[in-house]
């Protein structure tokens, strides 16, 4: 990559060649998909990646960075983490030094602790795109709760709370259509379903389109603590679920109409398109874990 070149599909789209950090994860993964897809030269930021990129070793930056016009920025585990603003804002002045035009951020709708990695984007010199959302709905079937649900049983800190949940779908829509066509540069978008749902509702719609019994049990934050323990998860989710489960989101906005001129996503088309998939599918020898990433 030392004597990059422009290639066939950079001129042809005029986007040059775009960065998707987290591009093997539930977001980038899709956004990778569609940008290749229009023609557009991705380049994948993980640690598999080549060049790697690696958010703890800043080493691995500027290879990474090297001939790209355009970066979405996604962080593992979330953005909401102590100390994660200052990595941002040394990303972000690395991607405006190394010639990066745009950038796309993906965010945590009702976090404050994301607003200072927002801001480290907004102020670093170049154009950019705030994406904010909270609950994917790929979090029951690809990650994180895929599990429990293969369990028959949803615990978390949660209580009656409801969320707009969105699906990953239409997350990926908006950072591609905002990496790739005019009009979205300093635009923040909050997404969100079409529907408030609490986890008894998840559940239930679950079940309905699995045929299956699949429950929600509310448990303490103690209790998920060690469920966290158990699992080999940060209990610093312990912290953010408290946070963003106090109601701060139980609105619907309208990001998706907003960014794409069109409706969101309801759960029950995911639910039963990911069921028709075989995603919940009971096997033996399946693992069955709460790993995963709450948003990537």
């Amino acid at each position: 990559m030392e004597n990059y070149q422009p290639n066939a599909a950079d001129k042809r789209t005029g986007n040059g060649t775009i960065l998707v950090i987290g591009g093997t994860g539930k977001t980038g993964r899709r956004v990778a998909e569609r940008l290749s897809e229009r023609g557009v030269s991705v380049r994948i930021g993980s640690r598999s990646g080549s060049p790697a990129f690696d958010w703890d070793d800043a080493g691995t930056w500027g290879a990474a960075l090297k001939g790209i016009t355009k970066a979405y920025v996604t962080y593992y585990p979330d953005l909401a983490f102590p100390g994660v603003s200052g990595l941002i804002a040394r990303f972000a002045a690395a991607a405006a030094a190394s010639g990066v035009e745009k950038t796309v951020l993906l965010s945590g709708r009702g976090e404050d602790g994301a607003v200072a990695s927002e801001e480290s984007v907004q102020e670093s010199g170049i154009a950019w795109t705030i994406v904010r959302c909270n609950w994917f709905n790929q979090n029951f079937n690809e990650s994180f709760f895929l599990g429990p649900v293969l369990d028959g049983i949803i615990s978390i800190p949660a209580g009656d709370a409801v969320e707009p949940f969105v699906d990953a779908d239409d997350i990926a829509d908006v950072a591609v259509a905002a990496l790739t066509e005019p009009g979205h540069d300093g635009e923040v978008y909050e997404l969100s379903g079409p529907r408030l749902l609490s986890f008894h509702d998840v559940a239930h719609e679950i079940s309905a389109a699995t045929g299956r019994d699949v429950a929600y049990s509310p448990v303490t934050a103690a209790e998920y603590e060690a469920i966290l323990a158990k699992e080999g998860l940060p209990r610093d989710f312990v912290d953010l679920f408290t946070l963003i489960l106090d109601g701060r989101n139980a609105s619907l906005t309208d990001g998706v109409q907003r960014a794409l001129g069109r409706e969101p996503k309801d759960f029950r088309d995911f639910a039963r398109e990911a069921a028709a998939a075989g995603a919940w599918d009971w096997r033996p020898g399946r693992l069955a874990t709460a790993t995963g990433c709450l948003r990537l």
